[in-house]
């Protein structure tokens, strides 16, 4: 087995995920079966309880596990299916050598953080990269552990020290190491200071790791005497310190460290050369290219709780994305607090409350995302009523269509005073009520989590033509309250649809407006499974919605047609790729990146 561990140094933030998923990408592109494993240092148990503006959203795997945001992309990235041991973080070992302990499997030894926490913390580590994946038989060749913090973090030791005493077990051959670091430039000085870097490099050394690759962020591409100059005091060869410089979206990293030749370096250290092919990212490129030549805007409004931080809806943002440039469109999105569309009597508050109300009347598209708790439930209703009303095509996620249900029932139902029994326990009419399918006691790992099966019992509606007229899909959830069972029939008589709903036919999983142009809400969390080139159905559903091109999707007829006439604009598109791939390959990524379903 091969590893390549990717740390941070500097500073938080710099990227690490992306640059992990990209040297994925990088290897795949080789030939090479890639499997990834991330490590948060944080005592929680995982990502399930942390609030979004304290570590960015809740990501939710297959298994129900929750799992910190970055094996979002992961799966993103590299296509795959990983599972909750692709996440350690301090909390599950500790429980695990704690239970241990209980058990007396240590046959009365004083219990350390070494060797036994950092025994554990290896072991884990080379179990979980002997997995298969992508269902084929054998273990991968490449294992990618991303370690989170910032080396010289006092929660990381733990986690360095077992990783240096990996990297001795397996072998220098068998070892990768990439410090992703910060070349900062001083605004007075102008000159990119290496400084940070060298002293990074100084902590990781301290516990006993050596870097073998320095990927450095930067505004602007790395200087070569800046190169010569980190080689020198960092004692890594130039030709394996790689730039990481700002780039218009993240999708041209993977092209950033192939054109640096990245996967010659790793492939050295490695000694992959029997294995590893020539890195064939033209399809990759063509997905970058066309995303970047896009002119024709499509705007979303993002009405949520936690729009002051973009990551607490990372998954939401590139699902939307995916669908737009599969649709050909430039992807401009707003994100709109809800609690500024509330009225208000405070006269300071009027402004934001004019912002936010004309940011929703601009948009094409109105999504309303997940949440938890009543704080900004007022606004999210007011935009759900304001895109149902006007004919907005809207999607409302989890929160979101539990949203569009209590709206509908107080206006179409007339009755005002309809709730969730998540913000108003008392309430006389609960349109939304706790269904659980876990622990009623405790936070973490009890909801309804994971991917679940939804079966169309609409085989007309807007949703199930989406899907390809599937009899089921199965989608990841994660909920605790759902529609009323009790109250569906009252809310069908007044026009809304269930068009999906679980095995038992008590759970509603996709409610639609069948005399609005697209409204659609989904209970489960359909971002969490679109892929570059494999968009979500809903998604692709309110940008074509959005752009007036519903039909171009639901339509199969309009769909070639509409591929036909993409291709026809992208070939007269000048520079595009027929000069880098020519006609054959550029009328296959047409059809593979047009509508990828």
């Amino acid at each position: 087995m091969k590893y390549v561990l990717v740390t941070g140094g500097v500073v938080s933030g710099l990227g690490k995920g992306i640059t992990a998923s990209s040297v994925g990408v990088l290897l795949q592109s080789c030939g090479l079966r890639v499997t990834c494993i991330k490590i948060d240092p944080y005592l929680n148990y995982d990502a399930g309880t942390i609030s979004p503006y304290e570590h960015g959203e809740v990501f939710v795997l297959d298994d129900g596990s929750e799992v910190d945001l970055d094996l979002g992309n992961y799966e993103r990235f590299l296509d795959t299916t990983l599972t909750r041991d692709n996440n350690i973080t301090y909390g599950k070992i500790q429980r695990y050598v704690m239970e241990k302990e209980r058990k007396g499997d240590y046959l009365g030894e004083t219990v350390q953080i070494v060797p036994h926490v950092t025994d554990t913390i290896r072991e884990w580590v080379e179990r979980v990269a002997m997995i298969p994946v992508d269902g084929k038989e054998g273990p991968p060749d490449v294992c990618i552990i991303e370690l989170g913090g910032t080396i010289g973090d006092n929660e990381s030791r733990p986690f360095a020290d077992a990783l240096s005493q990996l990297s001795y077990s397996v072998g220098r051959e068998n070892f990768c190491l990439i410090h992703v670091t910060l070349v900062p430039v001083l605004s007075v000085v102008g000159e990119q200071k290496t400084k940070p870097t060298q002293h990074s490099i100084k902590d990781l050394r301290g516990f006993g790791l050596t870097p073998n690759i320095i990927a450095c962020r930067s505004t602007k591409a790395l200087e070569e005497n800046v190169k010569a100059k980190l080689s020198r005091f960092c004692y890594v060869p130039i030709q394996n310190i790689f730039s990481l410089c700002d780039v218009p979206n993240i999708w041209h990293i993977p092209l950033l460290l192939k054109e640096q030749k990245a996967h010659e370096a790793i492939s050295k250290v490695l000694n992959l050369s029997g294995i590893a092919k020539e890195p064939s990212l033209e399809k990759w490129a063509s997905m970058v290219e066309i995303s970047d030549g896009l002119n024709v805007p499509v705007r979303i409004a993002i009405v949520g709780k936690y729009t002051d931080l973009s990551d607490a809806y990372l998954s939401v943002l590139k699902a939307l994305l995916h669908a737009s440039v599969a649709f050909h469109k430039k992807l401009e999105v707003d994100m709109v607090p809800s609690c500024d569309l509330e009225k208000t009597k405070k006269q300071e508050d009027s402004r934001a409350y004019e912002a936010a109300w004309k940011l929703l009347k601009d948009a094409n598209g109105v999504l309303l995302p997940g949440g938890f708790g009543d704080r900004g439930v007022e606004g999210m209703i007011l935009a759900a009523k304001y895109a149902r009303e006007n004919n907005i095509p809207f999607l409302g996620i989890c929160l979101g269509m539990q949203i569009a249900v209590i709206e509908f029932a107080r206006s179409l139902l007339c009755l005002p005073d309809a709730n969730s029994t998540e913000f108003e326990p008392e309430t006389k009419h609960p349109c939304i009520i706790f269904m659980p399918e876990g622990s009623i006691t405790h936070m973490g790992g009890t909801m309804r989590l994971g991917s679940r099966r939804a079966y169309f019992h609409d085989k007309e509606s807007k949703s199930a033509r989406l899907y390809g007229n599937k009899e089921f899909v199965d989608e990841r959830h994660r909920h605790r309250y759902e529609v009323n069972p009790d109250m569906v029939a009252s809310l069908e008589q007044a026009g809304l649809s269930f068009a999906a709903k679980d095995e038992t036919g008590e759970r509603m999983e996709i409610v639609e407006l069948p005399s609005h142009p697209f409204f659609i809400g989904a209970q489960f969390h359909p971002e969490y499974k679109s892929r570059p080139r494999k968009v979500s159905p809903l998604f692709l559903g309110l940008i074509a919605a959005s752009c007036g091109e519903l039909d171009a999707v639901l339509n199969p007829v309009s769909i070639h047609q509409h591929n036909q006439t993409m291709f026809l604009e992208k070939k007269q598109h000048i520079g595009w790729s027929k000069k880098c791939f020519g006609d054959k390959n550029q009328q296959e990524e047409i059809s593979e990146t047009s509508f990828p379903m």
